[in-house]
């Protein structure tokens, strides 16, 4: 929210300077997140206020003028200018007045440039300044007219002390619905600063005839609308507001519009109270007729939408509705989406002569889902959705119909039309001097919580040994004793808290072997050249159908469903992390052409019978690209593979200590056919890995490179994280030299390699401490169905050097068993 200084000064003086302000009120919990300075950038010797003191006609152009303007120097000086809204024959119009030298934003320029203005002559008339307009000044982006000032402005005064200021913006959490407004800024730093704060209760001056009778209001729905408070204004003149209501608008951020829709918007900015003004004209009766009439009056009846109904709301767009959102309607249907925006019927227009001003409290939590299903956000939506006090809607409505009367000239009917169906609860929270050294740690006394909770509006009664504090309706977020010591502490000061330690000592620490393991699991995939990431937990069904092309597709009632998501992209908990990574590598491959990622993350699966679904922990793994960077050694480096994902799988299990695995041959829709394996451990199935499938591939649109493999796994990380001993075995190093040799084993074609070598590590026993497997052939010297593997052996022992007989013994040894289980030969 943005705070125009010279607008808070109304409710309370600034008795510190503005950069120690910003920092306290930071501390505070109110997060200034800028300082800007208004003016800052205006020569106080060059740029003016100024009187037109004559229009003329230019000889030479007749869409030019010549201005005559008193800018409080000796002699007035003539400008030319293109202004629709200087006309000739016009005078006494206060402007902001520049003179040669001044440095002005460029209003021709889309973009920000400062120029700096020198004289010149305009069709053959002489031009030594200008008359600004409010983008030449850096105020907004309105170029087709000068900037016209207040009749009250001092001629002669330097522009930056009539028009500079300096504005807050503050970054307002949630729970800060209170600051939402002038009033509770200046409320939370009148506290701050130890000062009054000036916020009377607004009355107006009402001469017409009672409002009872000229309009009827209905709540049919208690639960979503707490308040409903109307007043009528009636000969309304609809134009532009003044000159200082449009600057505070235009400081906070709001774009004026005419006098009538900016008083709603001042008094929402300065008592945080949405309001909306129907042109009363334009309302029906119960019958359907507008206006009064015999049928009766207009009626406003807030209710919930019926089935199929739709409405068109001020920007011009029909909107369907749903039978939970909240209505304002009348006798003919509705005229505004409660809270949200209004209808394009009623809404006010230069012809409007009457006003019926709409003051309510809603039900905040039915009011944000409407903004949020409607794609409708809007300052007042974004109060509302917060909450409103239903306390603050007769003085709100008061305060903007009073300024309708004296800014629109209209007559106010006597009386609030109001109906208060659920009344505000009144609370009272209770808090000991105890309770406050417990939990903030600072010792203040009675008198000193007592202090600082009436400075905020609580009224505070000492009652032996608590202090009982009645809550004001506009703090909606207290109900705790522990609210009450948050506020406490941050208008003490957070910063003044003392340092304490522990008066106990810590308890001992027990070790979290299982994020010890996971942690480890990270550190393995980084070493293996692999970047982490988090992708996001809410996915869409949508998505995760792409992994199966072929398949069928997911069905809701396996997933766990937001109850109110935020799109449809995001609704529903994943089961799988692998839609998630090939999505991630998508975005990253626009900037690079490789791409190795993991992530460690959450799967939820739901649980018939309970609420909370199970939390899974899993491993997932996604490559493509070279496999080395580009050099002069490798002019086209090959694309990873399979056997890339495998190796980095096999160097974490090793650095897990889990020993006992093997890959078996596997099938899904999500891999190609023939590259893809199921991981099996010693505690069963623990994942798959593999080469996309080139359907999937497509679907997710990473095939702008079509011959790059992009591989794949999802792994359990719960059963690895079991089955895992970071604490490794070491083994004592033999002094005595090794033994090599070569052998060529001839198998059945679909015999895995990792299952030979099993059997040969086995049969070798321990004296066989290295078996690599270095050629795979099929050819003509292999007769078909067969191949041949090659395996480099090595034998050591840890007593004594092996013998030529000990290492035939054990080849005999090893050959008779692969002859045994798996039919396999000594290649010839």
């Amino acid at each position: 929210m943005k705070v125009p200084i010279s607008w808070l000064r109304d409710y309370v003086d600034i008795t510190m300077d503005i950069e120690e302000l910003a920092e306290r009120m930071t501390l505070a919990g109110l997060e200034v997140a800028s300082v800007e300075h208004i003016g800052s950038q205006w020569d106080r010797e060059k740029i003016f206020v100024g009187q037109v003191l004559r229009i003329e006609e230019h000889p030479n152009a007749d869409r030019l003028t010549v201005v005559t303007v008193d800018y409080g120097a000796g002699e007035p000086m003539s400008v030319v200018t293109g202004a629709p809204n200087l006309r000739v024959g016009q005078k006494g119009q206060k402007v902001a007045f520049a003179i040669a030298g001044a440095r002005l934003i460029d209003g021709y320029s889309q973009e920000l440039r400062y120029s700096t203005l020198k004289p010149s002559k305009i069709r053959g008339i002489s031009s030594e300044g200008m008359v600004c307009s409010e983008k030449e000044l850096g105020l907004s982006d309105e170029h087709t007219g000068i900037l016209l000032l207040d009749e009250d402005a001092p001629v002669g005064t330097p522009l930056v002390e009539y028009m500079g200021d300096i504005v807050l913006d503050i970054d307002l959490t949630p729970n800060l619905a209170r600051c939402f407004s002038m009033t509770g800024v200046a409320r939370e730093v009148a506290s701050l600063t130890r000062q009054r704060l000036r916020a009377d209760i607004p009355e107006m001056e009402a001469l017409g005839e009672p409002i009872q009778g000229q309009v009827e209001i209905e709540i049919a729905d208690p639960d979503l609308c707490f308040r409903y408070s109307a007043t009528l204004i009636r000969d309304v003149k609809i134009g532009p507001s003044p000159r200082w209501m449009q600057g505070r608008l235009l400081l906070s951020g709001m774009r004026p519009i005419n006098n009538i829709v900016d008083i709603t918007n001042y008094v929402m900015l300065e008592w945080g109270q949405p309001l909306h003004a129907f042109d009363y004209d334009m309302l029906r009766n119960r019958k359907g007729h507008a206006g009064v009439s015999d049928d009766g009056p207009p009626v406003i009846i807030v209710r919930r939408a019926k089935p199929g109904e739709a409405m068109t709301t001020l920007d011009g767009i029909q909107r369907p509705l749903t039978e939970d959102m909240l209505l304002i309607t009348d006798g003919g249907g509705p005229v505004a989406i409660a809270g949200v925006m209004g209808g394009f019927e009623s809404e006010v227009t230069e012809r409007t002569k009457n006003i019926l001003l709409e003051a309510a409290s809603f039900n905040h939590i039915n009011n944000r889902h409407t903004s949020q299903a409607l794609k409708l956000s809007s300052e007042a939506s974004a109060r509302f959705g917060r909450g409103v006090p239903a306390s603050l809607t007769v003085p709100a409505a008061k305060r903007a119909t009073e300024l309708m009367r004296q800014l629109g000239g209209g007559t106010i009917a006597k009386g609030v039309a109001d109906v208060y169906p659920v009344r505000q609860e009144k609370k009272i929270v209770e808090i000991s001097t105890r309770e406050v050294e417990r939990i903030a740690g600072i010792g203040i006394g009675d008198e000193g919580i007592m202090e600082i909770l009436e400075s905020l509006d609580f009224r505070c009664e000492k009652r032996g040994d608590v202090i009982s504090a009645t809550v004001p309706d506009h703090r909606l977020d207290i109900s705790l004793p522990a609210d009450l010591v948050e506020e406490v502490a941050r208008i003490y000061g957070y910063d003044r808290i003392p340092t304490t330690l522990m008066g106990d000592e810590l308890p001992s620490q027990g070790r979290n072997e299982s994020l010890e393991k996971e942690e480890s699991v990270r550190d393995v995939m980084a070493g293996c050249g692999l970047q982490e990431v988090i992708t996001y937990s809410i996915t869409n069904l949508d998505a995760v159908g792409k992994l199966y092309p072929e398949d069928v597709p997911p069905r809701e009632a396996d997933y766990v469903r937001l109850a109110n998501p935020l799109s449809s992209e995001r609704e529903f908990m994943r089961r799988t992390l692998m839609n998630c990574l090939l999505e991630t590598m998508r975005d990253n491959l626009r900037y690079t052409d490789r791409v190795a990622i993991f992530e460690v993350g959450r799967v939820y699966h739901p649980v018939e019978g309970e609420i909370l679904p199970r939390e899974l922990r899993r491993l997932g793994i996604a490559m493509t690209g070279p496999r080395e960077a580009l050099s002069w050694l490798e002019k086209e480096a090959s694309s990873m593979d399979f056997f890339d994902l495998k190796g980095v799988i096999e160097v974490l299990l090793g650095r897990l200590g889990i020993r006992k695995w093997h890959l078996e041959p596997a099938k899904s829709a999500t891999f190609h056919p023939g590259r893809t394996a199921r991981l099996i451990t010693g505690k069963g199935e623990t994942g798959m890995l593999g080469e996309v499938h080139p359907k999937v591939i497509e679907a997710f649109d990473l095939s702008q490179y079509p011959q790059q493999p992009v591989c794949l796994a999802e792994l359990d990380l719960e059963m690895l994280l079991e089955d895992a001993c970071l604490a490794g075995e070491l083994a004592p190093i033999s002094r005595f030299p090794a033994l090599s040799e070569d052998l060529a084993i001839v198998v059945d074609e679909d015999i895995p390699a990792q299952r030979v070598q099993e059997v040969i590590h086995r049969a070798g026993g321990k004296f066989l401490v290295g078996a690599e497997l270095f050629d795979l052939y099929q050819g003509p010297q292999v007769s078909p169905g067969k191949k041949s593997l090659a395996y480099s052996l090595t034998y050591r022992a840890l007593d004594r050097t092996l013998t030529p007989e000990d290492v035939n013994r054990l080849r005999n040894r090893i050959l008779r068993a692969l002859e045994k289980e798996l039919q396999g030969r000594l290649r010839a």
